[in-house]
């Protein structure tokens, strides 16, 4: 195979669901193995700021899609239905998606995994090739999946499989224009005993997990939080799925290298958004407290960048980014255009991702939101508002980096309080749509619902906790 006639690079894009930001041996961590990711930030550069922009996966996803927060494109909790069935709902219809201007500019699309934004029966967004989970997750054999339009039951491993539909995408590519392949790993989200192959299990039979303390529970945890289940075998399980995931990865690096067009593919390593093993007294992410929190554990998510030649390699950049910085820095990249950029909120980090100095960015301010919770952070302070009645958290992460003292009340922080819920309000009002507004829904951290309603997508609902509840699909 040879390079584009194009020139543009080709694009793996790789996504992760639910793989704390601690959970990679490049980040520090000695006890988990992820030896192709980290031979991946070896060869290239690794983001230890990268944050989501909602901790819960279909808001974050869109976002990565969209450039958009949730309060302008109108996801605010995992997507519960429009997913498959008699009435789909294409929750980013009329909204923009940077893939279908890589289509537009003569990008062959693919996505193998996990979408989770509706109507998944419908290819979408500009990709023509489609193997896509039903819903959001669930079992990792006999898995729901979409190929060709056809609901089926993949009776594989299920990261193996996607792994094996993304190979044979790229097999079939012939040079002729640059690829887009989205490779969307269910991995390393739940359910986690007696889902993995034995072999990765293994590894972990005598880990101490001691990057995974197990805090004292959350005073706000969540009922489906697995705290009375067997968290030894949780901890296995988590370990075992990001394992697994990495060694298919390292098959698609391999590939690539093997088509001999390593040189001129662009690989992106992300998570949806972070994740909690204990960390906090919390077994998940936004939603595994209610109200939802923000802690960096579940806002913060793994990145790492490889093009060689361009992106430098063996780097860590601690500079701060969000994920609706992806879609402008992946269009400044190629030289796309974005008509709507300007009513976006992010910024491109290319400079940063080239290696460059004097980025500008040395100040930037990151927000997040998910529903009525809203946060902005510094990299001295961090200020969480929940709408309409708290409680709310102020800490000094220059001093409390582990977010222990919440100096909401303490009347000296009270002028750094004010300025930041000024900062925090004004950006919003500039940025969210009073329609989709995330302030105004009643999200409980249960899933999204659209009733039949306005615009073609229905009225916004949230599924209430249920009793006994079930775990989670997000």
């Amino acid at each position: 195979m040879t390079i584009s006639k194009t020139g543009q690079p080709n694009i793996v894009f790789i996504l992760a669901d639910d793989q704390g930001p601690w959970a990679l041996g490049c980040a520090g961590n000695p006890e988990i193995h992820t030896p192709n990711l980290d031979r991946l930030a070896a060869e290239g550069t690794r983001f230890s700021s990268f944050f989501c922009t909602s901790p819960v996966c279909s808001p974050a996803r869109a976002s990565l899609l969209t450039g958009r927060i949730p309060s302008q494109h109108g996801v605010h909790d995992w997507i519960r239905g429009g997913n498959v069935g008699e009435r789909p709902i294409e929750y980013l219809q009329g909204l923009t998606a940077y893939t279908e201007l890589l289509a537009d500019a003569g990008y062959v699309l693919g996505l193998s995994g996990k979408w989770h934004l509706g109507d998944s029966r419908t290819p979408q967004k500009g990709f023509t090739h489609w193997y896509v989970h039903q819903q959001g997750g669930g079992p990792y054999y006999d898995a729901p999946m979409i190929r060709d339009g056809e609901l089926i039951q993949e009776p594989g491993y299920l990261t193996d499989v996607i792994t094996d539909d993304a190979l044979s995408f790229i097999d079939a590519q012939q040079g002729g224009e640059p690829f887009y392949l989205g490779v969307h790993y269910t991995a390393p989200h739940s359910p986690w005993i007696d889902s993995h192959p034995q072999q990765y299990v293994d590894l972990y039979a005598d880990c101490a997990f001691d990057s995974c303390p197990q805090e004292p529970r959350h005073p706000w945890t969540i009922p489906t939080a697995p705290w009375d289940e067997d968290q030894r075998g949780n901890l296995q399980g988590y370990f075992a799925a990001v394992t697994a995931m990495d060694t298919q990865i390292g098959r698609i690096l391999d590939k690539l290298e093997q088509k001999g067009i390593r040189e001129q593919t662009l690989i992106c390593f992300l998570s949806d958004n972070g994740f909690n093993c204990g960390q906090h007294g919390i077994w998940g992410k936004g939603n595994g407290t209610f109200p939802f929190n923000m802690y960096d554990t579940s806002v913060k998510v793994p990145a790492i960048f490889r093009l060689p030649g361009r992106i430098p390699a063996g780097r860590v950049c601690d500079e701060m980014v969000s994920g609706y910085d992806w879609m402008p820095t992946l269009l400044e990249l190629l030289g796309l255009d974005h008509p709507e950029a300007g009513e976006l909120p992010g910024s491109s980090f290319l400079p940063l991702l080239l290696g460059e100095d004097g980025t500008g960015r040395e100040d930037i301010v990151i927000y997040d939101e998910y529903g009525p919770v809203r946060m902005i952070r510094t990299k001295e302070w961090k200020y969480v508002h929940r709408y309409a009645y708290g409680p709310h958290e102020l800490y000094h992460l220059a001093e409390d980096p582990d977010e222990r003292r919440n100096l909401i009340d303490a009347p000296e922080a009270e002028d750094q309080r004010a300025a930041l819920k000024e900062r925090l309000d004004y950006w919003f009002t500039r940025y969210a749509d009073p329609s989709r507004d995330g302030t105004r829904e009643a999200v409980t951290g249960f899933g999204q619902l659209e009733l039949a309603g306005h615009a073609g997508r229905g009225r916004k609902a949230y599924e209430a906790p249920p009793s006994p509840s079930p775990s989670r699909l997000e």
